[in-house]
């Protein structure tokens, strides 16, 4: 799990050298890397192109396929609601992160939540979740990103 956390938290970094927010995220099936994504919402003027719905959405609409079922995402920071909401309607099997969603809020000063287990709990899909593998690493990228 570390070695595939670490490939998500070098695209991070990778991110914000491109201009971009300090999110990465890999997909895995049967122990090999299938895709990579970091954010682009600044260089692709696309506010939605966060890592996670940016490889899902390429790497779906490239394979013609929806179900994520037997696939790994691995991700820098816990998922956005609207990054949580893609890996339901894709059926991502397993999701890991880093850093949680509630790290960035407090880095951010916004009150404290669990996006993707909100988005989780409430639809008709769960993924299984592993959240802080590598957890101070990924911390320390969003602040040194965000200033605090």
């Amino acid at each position: 799990m570390e070695k595939h956390m670490q490939m998500a938290l070098d695209l991070a970094k990778k991110a914000v050298e491109n201009g971009n927010e300090p999110f990465g995220a890999i997909l895995v099936k049967d122990n090999e890397v299938v895709a990579t994504s970091e954010n682009q919402i600044t260089t692709l003027s696309d506010p939605t192109h966060h890592a996670e719905l940016g490889l899902i959405r390429e790497f779906c609409s490239k394979n013609n396929i929806m179900d994520l079922s037997d696939y790994t995402m691995y991700t820098s920071c816990e998922p956005c609601f609207m990054c949580s909401g893609s890996m339901v309607w894709s059926n991502l099997g397993h999701m890991v992160c880093s850093a949680r969603s509630r790290d960035l809020n407090e880095i951010l000063g916004e009150p404290l939540v669990d996006s993707s287990d909100i988005v989780f709990q409430n639809s008709h899909y769960q993924p299984k979740v592993t959240k802080m593998i590598l957890h101070e690493e990924g911390v320390k990228i969003l602040k040194d990103y965000f200033g605090k």
